[in-house]
């Protein structure tokens, strides 16, 4: 069995695809199920983010698999408002397969594959993707173990290094670029549209920045309410988004919403013919903020899209050494480690045909030599084990080392052909309790 990644994000397909691609909790658990009812398929999750749409799977076989999960990513976007071309999504896809897999998720999971290097967020969102397919049933031993080891990664990542520092979160980041140095912020009436975790972000980060006034805008009043309870900040009903677009410097909106939230008609009657400057920052996937009301005399907008094209180029960008070198090592020791369980299950089958081997003979010997004394079948019985253990020792403690070595040989298929060793017996090693 191989791990297996089909996905695509910022790096490998513009906004306007992962948005048109974003999901839903419940289609998140559809997505999962259908993609764990393949035939090569015995584990599945999904990571889905505003900026990537990940499936990553155990599977028996490369080709067919892939095959499996391109269709349905394919079939997910044949079924939005517009529809996607087959063509422009596989165009977008890539796949990590076996050690490139772990690779790829303990570099998402220590941000180094984030939009904004280093951002925290990615870490609640691959703890998410592996609870998500606890609950479904659909994540067992490889993928548990790899997600929880990513995790560790992460941890560590923001523990051992200073990325926390150099890399900015995803509101900082768009606060700074929009307002030149973030310094606009300080004095200024915020808008923050929506109650989740950006949302709570963006009241933290603005109230940190020194905002004059912040006002939480919700479409659920209570959960708008509870947000701004918890950072002493005001809280508006839905309906009157209009008049509180009217009053604010900033507006961040976040809500996750299907459609736009904002609309240019909406801001144009906000702001009552005036072109006074007014900053939208767009943190949403889907878009929340109708692209047109850029359009709009003193209006800026500055979406996913452009905060992309902007931060590919700064310093939060550039590489961060110390977090390349623990994602390295946690990378290789990993990979050395599931190397050596591929093999254990062919060491233990050698080992316990060959204790039946022994055991046999053993009983064979003292038939024939009944009138041996307790003292010397003792002795016996030790040397003729202690011989096979001799001849195991070698064999089952190289093939470990050897399994470390990248190539194409199987080292453990090796040995169970040399040893005639059946798969059944293998196969009984790796079974987990209570699956066929």
């Amino acid at each position: 069995m191989s791990i297996l990644v089909v996905g695509l994000s910022h790096r490998t397909a513009p906004v306007d695809v992962l948005e048109r691609l974003a999901l839903e909790p419940g289609a998140i658990g559809k997505l999962i199920q259908n993609v764990a009812a393949g035939e090569h398929v015995t584990e599945a999750t999904v990571l889905a983010t505003c900026n990537r749409l990940e499936v990553y799977a155990e599977v028996d076989r490369f080709h067919g698999s892939v095959e499996e999960i391109s269709r349905l990513l394919v079939e997910r976007g044949d079924q939005v408002a517009t529809p996607l071309g087959d063509t422009d999504l596989l165009s977008c896809l890539y796949v990590h397969y076996d050690d490139g897999a772990v690779s790829h998720l303990f570099h998402v999971a220590a941000g180094l594959d984030s939009m904004v290097i280093g951002e925290g967020q990615i870490l609640g969102q691959a703890r998410e993707a592996l609870r998500f397919g606890q609950e479904l049933g659909s994540v067992g031993p490889a993928l548990n173990v790899l997600f929880q080891q990513a995790l560790r990664v992460g941890k560590r990542s923001h523990a051992e290094t200073d990325i926390d520092r150099v890399a900015p979160s995803m509101v900082t980041a768009a606060l700074e670029h929009a307002t030149s140095d973030g310094s606009h912020v300080a004095g200024s009436r915020v808008a923050v549209v929506g109650a989740g975790a950006m949302a709570g972000l963006s009241v933290a980060t603005v109230t940190r920045l020194g905002a004059a006034e912040v006002t939480v805008v919700n479409r659920t009043d209570a959960s708008g309410a509870r947000l701004a309870e918890e950072y002493a900040v005001r809280s508006r009903s839905f309906s009157e988004l209009t008049g509180v677009l009217a009053e604010a410097d900033i507006v961040i909106s976040c809500t996750g919403a299907t459609g736009m939230v904002i609309t240019a008609e909406q801001v144009r009657a906000a702001r009552g013919g005036t072109d006074r400057r007014v900053i939208f920052l767009d943190l949403a996937l889907p878009r929340d903020v109708d692209p047109t009301v850029a359009d709009l005399p003193g209006a800026r907008v500055l979406d996913l899209r452009r905060l992309s094209e902007e931060l590919r180029d700064t310093s939060a960008a550039q590489e961060v050494t110390g977090v390349r070198e623990i994602v390295g090592q946690e990378i290789s020791a990993f990979v050395s480690a599931r190397r050596q369980s591929s093999v254990t299950p062919t060491v233990v089958a050698l080992r316990t045909m060959a204790t039946g081997v022994v055991d046999a003979e053993i009983e064979r010997l003292l038939h024939r030599l009944p009138d041996l004394d307790p003292a010397s079948r003792a002795e016996v019985v030790h040397s003729v084990r202690r011989v096979a253990d001799k001849l195991l020792h070698q064999p089952t403690t190289r093939v470990k080392e050897l399994a470390n070595e990248t190539g194409a040989v199987s080292y453990a298929e090796a040995l169970a052909e040399l040893f005639a060793l059946a798969p059944e017996a293998v196969d009984a090693v790796t079974r987990v309790e209570g699956r066929p």
